[in-house]
């Protein structure tokens, strides 16, 4: 479930992510009651199987079992818990099945709720929204990345768009979210990323210097162009949570 919003005095309205249907609206009629066993269903960034019927552009959700095999997120995971969540609302299209990119999502979940870590347990704590910080970005770059080729939107790093040659690790270029990977021609070089680099993202060798730095400014650069002008909130609050 990426997002639920109230619906008459005992229902809501869900828009759900589903592997084999993609992204659609479902009512769920009686969740609020106290008694409902979809109470204990409808949680965001837990795992269910659902039935639905209908034919108009809400269906009705007739049964949800929870399947697990997501720890609960708290602190910093849950933020990019709701940040994949935002990017999934704003730019895939509903009823548009893309089963990579569901279970890239379910695997970053999972990531999270397992410490949010490349490597399992997470940080020792300076604070909770503080402590995964380092360990989350390949996992965010990744989902991002993954967002972006499913829909379309994410050039072929390892090639120039122009000609279809090789990067060149000694190179310099730079991508444009609509013409794709360029060699960089100007004087100032200051926007430019070295081969080597573009190369490692596109590997995803986040162990690379510079890989994540790069990858960060190179996501936010396609994600803010396909997004346009509304801001993430979800981006927003991770920055005004840094400034605190």
């Amino acid at each position: 479930m990426l997002h639920a919003h109230a619906w008459r005095e005992t229902s809501l309205i869900l828009d759900v992510f589903s592997r084999h249907h993609g992204r659609l609206p479902l009512v769920a009629k009686g969740a609020k009651r106290p008694h409902s066993q979809l109470r204990t269903v409808l949680l965001g960034f837990a795992p269910f199987a659902a039935s639905w019927s209908g034919q108009g552009e809400v269906r009705t959700l007739t049964r949800a079992e929870w399947t697990g095999g997501v720890a609960p997120l708290a602190g910093l995971p849950l933020l990019c818990g709701f940040y994949f969540n935002e990017l999934l609302m704003r730019l895939l299209p509903r009823e548009d099945p893309h089963e990579a990119l569901f279970d890239a999502y379910l695997q970053a979940l999972t990531r999270l709720g397992e410490g949010a870590g490349t490597g399992g347990a997470a940080a020792p704590a300076r604070g909770p929204l503080y402590a995964s910080r380092q360990q989350v970005e390949p996992l965010l770059r990744g989902f991002e990345m993954e967002l972006l080729r499913e829909l379309g939107h994410l050039p072929e790093l390892h090639l120039l768009s122009t000609s279809g040659e090789p990067v060149r690790p000694q190179g310099l270029y730079v991508v444009d979210p609509q013409r794709g990977v360029l060699e960089h021609v100007e004087q100032d070089a200051s926007t430019a990323m070295p081969g080597e680099q573009l190369l490692a993202i596109a590997d995803a060798r986040w162990e690379h210097p510079g890989a994540l730095r790069g990858a960060k400014s190179l996501m936010r650069e396609l994600l803010g162009y396909h997004l346009g002008t509304q801001p993430l909130r979800t981006r927003q609050l991770l920055i005004d949570l840094h400034q605190l």
